[in-house]
């Protein structure tokens, strides 16, 4: 608030979940997300391309510490065992809070409940432009509050369509 009362525009910085002029606040923390994603987390999602076979991928956390884990991920095959290599990335806490770091210029963020498989779910939507116009394509990212880490569904505009990412489980290890 300014000495008038009036809302101020500018960012919280002292807030952490806000990381920098121009951000929206995120929907976790660092630390929310770490104490959210202990080892075993198993993620499992619902991915329905513009184009061709939905399938589901599979996200866990792995080696965690005071800065960070181990995702390993895979797609997951007809015969529900793993399809091709495991891939395994080393991200920071920070690093994954960043990626909910959505320019205020070009976002805006609301509340919604959503009924997913994995329950009914409150949420925090953010909605971005992907270019600076007003035209420029909108993805959708609904962030769970009960379910700190990546959002529980996400839907990204592409050449050949929308793909539509939804959450079917969060089993913690």
């Amino acid at each position: 608030m300014t000495q008038n009362g009036a809302m101020s525009d500018a960012p919280d910085l002292s807030d952490p979940h806000v990381l920098g002029p121009g951000l929206l606040p995120t929907p976790f923390t660092a630390d929310e997300i770490r104490a959210g994603c202990p080892d075993g987390r198993l993620i499992r999602l619902l991915v329905e391309p513009g184009q061709g076979e939905p399938f589901e991928r599979v996200n866990r956390f792995a080696e965690g510490d005071e800065s960070g884990a181990v995702i390993e991920h895979w797609r997951v095959g007809a015969d529900g065992g793993v399809e091709g290599e495991i891939e395994r990335e080393r991200s920071t806490w920070l690093e994954l809070q960043e990626h909910a770091a959505f320019p205020s210029d070009r976002t805006t963020r609301s509340r919604e409940t959503l009924e997913l498989p994995i329950g009914r779910v409150d949420c925090l939507r953010y909605d971005t432009r992907l270019g600076p116009g007003a035209e420029s394509p909108v993805a959708t990212f609904w962030f769970a509050l009960g379910h700190a880490g990546m959002p529980v569904r996400f839907d990204v505009p592409t050449p050949d369509g929308v793909v539509s990412t939804k959450m079917v489980a969060d089993v913690r290890g």
